[in-house]
């Protein structure tokens, strides 16, 4: 027995541990799971032997059948030499004559061959084709360049059962896969297969499918079996298919472990970089990207032969993806892995690589394992975890029994034990407190099985060691003696720092800790050799290479170990990765330490690109500053900050010379590009918030910055002394929101700089940079440019047109030209929607004159980053997006040349590079249509669509209208309709534009054409009107959560604990705030609400308010109105979980939640004899509600509030139909520039 069974008799050990004594229970069972590795070579003996034979007989039947398709092709050939007389034309035929001999079993084939390529759209039927019954797997995920490998990849099923080797039942998957794997799933592969497969399959049919697959250049063996360790970095980059392609990712998640994948030719690592994993070949500096999750990836393990890995992510519909490490294939996808939770929390693959468990992240936890190599879509056994437990974190099998695990959170170790054939998981957690060893225990960290088998380890961050006994029940055949359990034996305290990492390899017991140690124990713990001297800070993972380590010679140079003999201390080479993201190579022969990469342990939130360099300086709020050749993937130089300066922005000045910093608590500093090194004596101080933006101007005389304070300060260039300095110029409290954006332009007439800031209070204000002085700084022009919703960004337009503009992108997913002098909005587009409003864009730059007249926008919203085509006109076709960084991009940068575009991902610490394909978003813009083929398709039902051809009829009775109803003039048909029609036109088909957005709309059609022919428009035609309409209108539908948003604001609590408003104050509302009504209009529109009026106030000609004077507002309005009482009774609607699109009335019924999930309620109209103009009572009102909040607001601006309505959707003049849209936020704007505050 060795000294670890024998210490738990012991009631004191050397160093003072308490334990507790008990009596060590003989393990009958221990036997059977002591070798199970023998069992495993003794089946792949039989399995090779028995495939040698099925591989010669194979090989007969396919010389016999040479030889008989030999002797049919000469019979063709005799025959058609006897027909023809010329040879060519002879063999030509005979080969044509060939391939038809047997049409009938050639179609069976080949609906048998399709029928298995759509059978095994699981990524992992390539491999292990699918086994449950009854059940259809979904299409797993593709990484990049797998396409190029799909006929391959998924022609493993089209191979023979004999040559698959599955009609024995002690026969493998696959020769290939038994060749370069040391272990690899057997029995239950084998019964499944055996399952579904038939036993014989047709001679005639083996052949078809043969000559099929080499008519196709299909190879009969797939790409995951056949292929090498080398065959990934060897790919060929086929040409372009997407229009961003990942190319480069900087910085890596250091929460995760990083794994050490293969060393015999080149040095591979494997960690994962936000929502993607990375295969990283150190020598060749070349990166492979497993790309695949929508999420980021929160867990990744490994097999014990670094064939296979598998990762999952945490967030809405989470992916658990298996990938095959020497293609890069995903083999499989486990969809829906954790449907009541939120994501993967920990997960381990077994050492024979047959199952993987997982742990959800959710409040009551679930452990499941799966067996994935069967291509299961659930689970083979599922526990609940209770949630006394805490939350498990981390997972490992035992390395000698696939049945058996262990996991942990801070305070529980639980032990599990696998029956497969009682589908039991059954699980021993036993409390561990303070008492149990009359010692402070610590936090738990890791824990694994002891290498004795007997017992588990845990480790602590007090650096101690609880040893667990794990007594399980005798074997039996024929009676159930109950389930393993653990109990808690000992307390080792190994050392004073915390354990952060524990493992084992060979022989040792690994520990790291905070302090960077490194040290190795044997089976009694007793301290072999520790690396203390390599200092780097806390180990956060250690992985061993797959190789063995060399036996020592004469040249080795192993360091000694801690015995009294001294012999060579002879272990593996391994990577440690630190806390402080940095992650190092430790070759032990020489005790040589290499420092593979260094990244920013905290969140990434500025990157710049150089103006004609290919280098990016990436920021960290770690304080670090990065620049890499991003051409030559190659690091270049650094600074780190003193603590407590974050990087919070950065920016190169136009000359490449100068680069300027802004930092977390206010400091700005200007940086040489080449040594980082500060250009002035000392950082500006200025402001006491995080500096957001950074901008220079045109010449480099003017550098501006922008905070969280809403401030704006600028610094200029001086000579001061024969020598150029940078001096603080002014600053200015200017908004009083977020700054958006900071820009500087230039103007065209004196080539002076020009500078513009815009916040989210809906504020584009210009500065007068040659009147501003020593602490002043002045306002040139104050200008407001939106009326609901806010801006996220500005550019300037490119020159595409003879106008120059300025393009400003707001949250209601537009897209605004604003003249570059006038500030008249000129153009609202509908612009890209892509589950977010835009939050930052850059023109993409040019790299020759020939390209100026074709220009592109790059965009980042939430979490994606896309390409516009310009001139933005609307055309969906013109745009795309990728998911970049699933939890929020913080920031973009685009190349010199502009062939890339750079993403920073904020806390996911990462930056990643894309190529930017051009020719292929072309492509798929040529392949939607030309003219308005696009804008049809975003009308229901299209062109012939229902909505279309209402739209026609009201365009062409607008024209009746606007000649007089009732005249008996013969009428004068035109393909136009006058201006002042428009609004009308718009509210009939549903769309209910505020006064503003109409004096925009018919400013944009005035203007259209004036700069070119000097002339205003007065007209406009049925394309053109379907155009503007598209462009203008909101994007979606509307919900009743906007309304409740309104009374919020407007209204109080009342007994009911509902928001509600009162009638005094809701009819005063109406006449005075916002664009208000006049008494006249609020009393017309309540007359026509309630049925007093007829139809039509006063956009009717024929109409008149005869009744409006009458009314009694007070009988007709309850004294409290809610939103439910203001949506249903006073306007009429009901509430509908459905919503018809272009506004169009949809199904009424009542409105319905749900505990679990609870839709978004909509509007849905009840037909009524509403007229479209009747609405203008709550158009004006519920705008009201930015009044109310800017008053509860404490500022020091004197502002103006100035509102827009409500818009709404699907009012019909034919159906009487109405449904709602967006509630407005409130708007506020600085009466004059003299209000701002200077600082």
């Amino acid at each position: 027995m060795s000294d670890a069974e024998e210490a738990p008799r012991e009631s004191t050990g050397k160093n003072g541990e308490t334990e507790i004594e008990e009596e060590e229970e003989p393990n009958l069972n221990y036997k059977e799971v002591e070798n199970p590795q023998e069992e495993v070579k003794d089946d792949t003996l039989a399995w090779r032997e028995s495939q040698e034979e099925e591989k010669k007989k194979g090989e007969e039947e396919e010389e016999e059948g040479e030889e008989e398709g030999e002797e049919d092709k000469e019979i063709v050939m005799e025959e058609t030499e006897e027909k023809a007389g010329d040879a060519q034309e002879e063999e030509a035929s005979g080969i044509q004559k060939e391939t038809a001999v047997e049409p009938q079993e050639m179609k069976r084939s080949m609906t048998s061959l399709e029928t298995r390529i759509t059978d095994s759209q699981s990524a992992t039927s390539g491999i292990f084709p699918t086994t449950q019954r009854g059940s259809e797997s979904k299409p797993s995920l593709r990484s990049e360049d797998s396409e190029a490998d799909e006929l391959e990849f998924l022609d493993l099923d089209q191979i023979s059962p004999e040559e698959q080797q599955m009609s024995s039942p002690d026969r493998q998957p696959s020769g290939e896969l038994e060749e370069n794997t040391d272990q690899r799933p057997q029995d239950e592969l084998g019964r499944e297969r055996r399952d579904l497969e038939p036993e014989k399959r047709e001679e005639g049919q083996e052949r078809s499918a043969s000559s099929i697959q080499s008519i196709a250049g299909i190879s009969r063996e797939s790409l995951v079996s056949t292929t090498t360790e080398d065959i990934l970095f060897q790919k060929d980059k086929n040409a372009p298919v997407y229009p961003l392609t990942l190319t480069w990712s900087f910085g890596w998640n250091s929460s995760l472990p990083v794994y050490y994948i293969r060393e015999e030719k080149q040095r591979v690592l494997l960690y994962v970089c936000a929502h993607t994993a990375i295969i990283y070949n150190v020598f060749r500096n070349h990166q492979y990207h497993l790309q695949g999750h929508a999420n980021i990836i929160s867990c990744i393990c490994i097999s014990e032969d670094r064939r296979w890995i598998a990762t999952a992510d945490k967030g809405p519909d989470c992916l658990v993806i298996i990938w095959d490490s020497f293609t890069g294939i995903p083999v499989h996808t486990i969809f829906d892995s954790c449907p009541e939770g939120n994501g993967i929390r920990a997960m381990a693959m077994a050492h024979d690589a047959k199952y993987l468990a997982t742990i959800s992240d959710a409040k009551v936890q679930k452990v499941c394992i799966w067996k994935w190599t069967l291509a299961a879509e659930t689970p083979a056994c599922t526990l609940e975890l209770p949630k006394e437990y805490g939350l498990q974190n981390y997972l490992t099998f035992n390395p000698t029994n696939n049945k058996e695990l262990v996991s942990n959170s801070k305070t529980q170790a639980i032990y599990y034990a696998w029956y497969e054939e009682r589908d039991t998981l059954a699980h021993s957690a036993p409390l561990l407190t303070e008492k149990t060893f009359n010692k402070l225990v610590g936090k738990f960290s890791q824990s694994i099985f002891h290498l004795n088998l007997t017992q588990m380890l845990s480790a602590t961050m007090e650096g101690k060691l609880v040893v667990w006994n794990i007594h399980r029940p005798p074997s039996s055949a024929s009676t159930f003696l109950g389930f393993p359990y653990i109990k808690p034996c000992k307390l080792v305290h190994l050392q004073k720092e915390s354990i952060t990492v524990l493992t084992t390899i060979d022989s040792y017991i690994v520990t790291g800790d905070i302090k960077g140690n490194i040290k190795f124990y044997d089976h009694t713990l007793t301290i072999v050799n520790w690396y203390s001297h390599l200092q780097p800070s806390a180990v956060r993972t250690l992985s061993f290479s797959k190789t063995p380590a060399t036996p020592p010679t004469e040249k080795s140079n192993y360091p000694p170990d801690c015995t009294l003999k001294g012999d060579p201390f002879v272990v593996r080479n391994f990577i440690i990765g630190t806390s402080d993201a940095t992650v190092y190579h430790l070759t032990t022969d020489g005790t040589k330490l290499e420092k593979l990469f260094v990244e920013p342990k905290d969140a990434i939130c500025a990157i710049s690109c150089h103006p004609y360099q290919p280098l990016i300086a990436i920021g960290s709020i770690c304080g670090m500053i990065k620049v890499w050749n991003y051409e030559k993937k190659r690091y270049l130089f650094s600074r780190v900050f003193e603590k407590g300066l974050g990087v919070q922005s950065l920016t190169y000045n136009p000359e490449g010379t100068l680069l300027g910093a802004g930092f977390t608590e206010g400091t700005v500093c200007i940086l040489d590009t080449m040594s980082l090194e500060n250009e002035s004596p000392e950082p500006f101080r200025y402001s006491r918030t995080s500096v957001t933006h950074i901008s220079f101007s045109h010449d480099s005389q003017y550098m501006a910055t922008a905070d969280i304070s809403f401030t704006v300060a600028v610094y200029m260039m001086v000579v001061r002394n024969g020598r150029r300095v940078w001096e603080y110029l002014a600053r200015l409290r200017s908004h009083r929101k977020s700054i958006r954006s900071l820009q500087f332009g230039v103007y065209l007439d004196s080539n002076e700089p020009r500078l513009l800031s815009l916040g989210t209070d809906r504020l584009l204000i210009e500065y007068d940079l040659l009147r501003s002085y020593k602490d002043h700084l002045e306002v040139l022009d104050i200008h407001r440019t939106d009326q609901g919703c806010y801006p996220t960004c500005m550019v300037w337009y490119p020159p595409l047109t003879r106008e120059l503009f300025l393009l400003i992108c707001n949250s209601g997913y537009k897209v605004k030209l604003f003249n570059a002098t006038t500030k008249m909005c000129r153009k609202t587009l509908m612009g890209p929607a892509y589950g977010s409003p835009i939050e930052q864009a850059q023109v993409l730059p040019v790299r020759s004159m020939a390209e100026l007249p074709k220009r592109y926008l790059v965009f980042i919203n939430r979490d994606k980053v896309g390409l516009q085509i310009l001139p933005v006109d609307g055309n969906p076709h013109k745009t795309t997006a990728i998911v970049c960084h699933p939890n929020g991009v913080a920031g973009m940068a685009l190349s010199y040349d502009g062939l890339y575009a750079f993403t920073a991902g904020g806390h996911d610490r990462s930056v990643v590079q894309w190529k930017i394909n051009l020719s292929v978003l072309e492509a798929a813009v040529s392949l939607g249509g030309e003219d308005l083929t696009p804008f049809y398709g975003l009308l229901s039902g299209g062109r012939e669509g229902k909505f279309y051809r209402e739209l026609e009829d009201y365009f062409y009775y607008s024209q009746l209208r606007s000649q007089g109803i009732d005249t008996m003039e013969t009428r004068k048909v035109s393909e136009h309709i006058c201006l002042s029609e428009l609004p009308f036109v718009m509210r009939a088909i549903g769309f209910y534009p505020s006064e503003e957005k109409i004096d925009d709309i018919f400013n944009e059609i005035r203007f259209g054409e004036y700069v070119d022919t000097g002339k205003l428009i007065d007209k406009i035609n049925l394309p053109d009107f379907l155009r503007v309409y598209l462009n203008h209108r909101p994007p979606f539908g509307n919900t009743l959560s906007g309304i409740h948003k309104s009374f919020e604001v407007l209204g109080y609590t009342n007994s009911k604990g509902e928001k509600a408003i009162r009638r005094e104050d809701f009819l005063r509302l109406l006449v005075t705030k916002g664009e208000h009504m006049t008494e006249e209009e609020m009393l017309d529109c309540f007359a026509s609400l309630f049925g007093l009026n007829p139809e039509g106030w006063k956009s009717e000609p024929a109409a008149s308010s005869v009744k409006g004077s009458e009314i009694c507002l007070e009988e007709e309005l309850p004294d409290e109105i809610t939103a439910e009482i203001f949506a249903t009774e006073i306007l009429g609607l009901t509430i509908s979980e459905d919503s018809g699109q272009d506004g169009k009335g949809a199904r009424c019924h009542s409105r319905t939640r749900s505990a679990q999930h609870t839709p978004q309620t909509r509007f849905c109209p009840r037909e009524t004899s509403i007229s479209e103009t009747t609405f203008r009572i709550h158009l004006k009102w519920l705008s009201l509600k930015a009044h109310s909040a800017a008053e509860k607001q404490n500022d020091n601006h004197v502002v103006t509030h100035t509102r827009r309505p409500l818009h709404y959707v699907g009012s019909s003049w034919k159906s009487g139909t109405v449904s709602l849209w967006n509630a407005p936020e409130h708007v506020t704007e600085l009466s004059t520039p003299t209000q701002a505050v200077s600082l």
